[in-house]
């Protein structure tokens, strides 16, 4: 919503949102900028569009001195529901790694202290990640976004209390295992997402920008895996996600 795909469609995109019965949306910040903008287009829809402020990794060998305390102001906003994205990629290179792990500690620590949830990015990095939230002292309440592990991480996720959230990924004719991966998450520690504008779930797989009301394919696609009907499913996960961040 905050990218530049959509600085002169908002308004459409929300309301094909609100048309597709999407009862919310979570803007996301991958940096100072998008996270400022974030807070501005949550303040233009208040209580539809929310904020998710932070320094993407791919972003942070970028950022400049001062834009982790931009962070740290922003999150104050009333529109703000958490902490992020931050996390870790190993399939970019465009932040060293030892880089990553400074600003994933930062916005882990910052998460705790406001008592926000975090939203953690993964990209080839997920027992990474478990590693270093393992070695936390305490954690927040935290959701893998966007998930792409296997079985064994998503349970090693779970161990840690975490939420786990899918994305159009799941509905790929070649998502075998993740959808058994979906279907073993329990439904309370369940998200649906569609990572917008990137991923758009199938029958619309390549058709870019992806959108909010998509994520009614990825949900459709997910309760079938999972034996319930979609109205049931969107019932728990919208009541999850308004639960994780606070709604």
């Amino acid at each position: 919503m905050n990218s530049d795909t959509f600085d002169s469609t908002v308004d459409e995109v929300v309301g094909r949102a609100k048309e597709a019965g999407v009862g919310g949306i979570a803007v996301i910040g991958i940096d100072a900028a998008t996270s400022r903008r974030a807070c501005d287009l949550a303040a233009l829809h208040p209580g539809y569009l929310h904020a998710v402020v932070g320094i993407q990794p791919n972003s942070a060998a970028e950022a400049a001195e001062g834009d982790f305390a931009v962070i740290e102001e922003l999150a104050d906003l009333p529109g703000v529901v958490g902490i992020g994205e931050t996390g870790l990629d190993c399939y970019w290179d465009d932040t060293p790694i030892e880089m990553q792990h400074e600003y994933f500690q930062r916005h882990l620590d910052f998460a705790v202290k406001k008592s926000l949830p975090v939203v953690i990015h993964m990209r080839e990095s997920c027992s990474l990640i478990i590693e270093q939230l393992r070695s936390q002292s305490e954690l927040p309440p935290a959701v893998m976004h966007s998930f792409t592990g296997n079985i064994d991480e998503a349970r090693a996720c779970l161990d840690l209390g975490l939420m786990i959230s899918f994305a159009g990924m799941v509905t790929f004719k070649k998502s075998d295992e993740l959808r058994e991966v979906a279907a073993m998450v329990p439904d309370e520690r369940l998200l649906v997402e569609t990572d917008s504008p990137y991923l758009s779930p199938e029958p619309l797989r390549g058709r870019r920008p992806n959108e909010p009301a998509r994520v009614e394919h990825t949900l459709r696609c997910l309760a079938e895996v999972r034996g319930v009907t979609a109205e049931a499913f969107a019932e728990t996960t919208t009541a999850n996600a308004r639960k994780f961040f606070g709604l």
